[in-house]
């Protein structure tokens, strides 16, 4: 049985207006992920992202190098509590800026 994982991952650098969270979504299904991403009004862009630990590391990696145009210059990940509280996450969608 593989061991299901959230995270919550803040990204900075030059990440908006170039793809990142159109990139995160694709990648992010193509592995079979749960979850969201949606730009931050600081510049930054945050998602919640739950599944197997593995393809969740593979995300994680993809994350700090994003699509050809971004720019990352951070990428800050946590224990996503509010998601396990809720009682996790289906699909993986774009979200609207927060």
């Amino acid at each position: 049985m593989h061991e299901v994982i959230r995270r919550r991952v803040t990204i900075r650098g030059e990440v908006q207006g170039v793809g990142y969270r159109a990139s995160m979504a694709r990648r992010a299904r193509e592995l079979g992920l749960a979850g969201w991403v949606r730009n931050r009004l600081d510049g930054s862009v945050e998602a919640a992202v739950a599944g197997d630990a593995a393809a969740v590391e593979a995300l994680l990696r993809w994350a700090r190098r994003g699509p050809p145009a971004a720019r990352v210059s951070r990428v800050d990940v946590e224990v996503d509590t509010e998601a396990q509280a809720a009682g996790g996450l289906t699909g993986f969608e774009l979200r609207p800026t927060a």
